[in-house]
């Protein structure tokens, strides 16, 4: 069974930084791609980023030039770098994992997803 466990989350001050991972188990890493989600309180879950087996990321307009998603093949592992973070990046982050090559930016396509951890900037 596929298992996805995010951690990293944290309180920071707006400005700061954070790095979560998603460590994934029960299939085979490289033919999957995946995803990063958030959902702030009262509001829908939205795409923040994405790589694809071929290491291709995609990442959502509000976070391009401060978010940075990778992946570690051999650890089975994705991780997002959130650098220059504000208060209106709080939100429970999300790791998922789709079984397909192809990348996807909507929610629903994702077949396994991880329980968030929380995120919490400050101003």
């Amino acid at each position: 069974q596929v298992q996805l466990v995010e951690s990293g989350g944290g309180l920071v001050q707006a400005g700061g930084s954070l790095r979560l991972s998603c460590a994934a188990s029960g299939r085979t890493f490289s033919t999957a791609a995946m995803g990063w989600f958030r959902q702030a309180p009262g509001k829908d879950r939205e795409f923040v980023a994405a790589v694809t087996s071929g290491s291709r990321t995609n990442y959502a307009d509000s976070v391009k030039g401060r978010f940075t998603i990778s992946r570690d093949t051999a650890k089975n592992t994705v991780y997002l770098q959130m650098n220059s973070l504000k208060p209106e990046d709080t939100a429970v982050y999300y790791c998922a994992l789709r079984n397909s090559i192809a990348p996807s930016t909507y929610w629903p396509s994702y077949d396994y997803w991880g329980q968030g951890t929380q995120v919490t900037v400050s101003s």
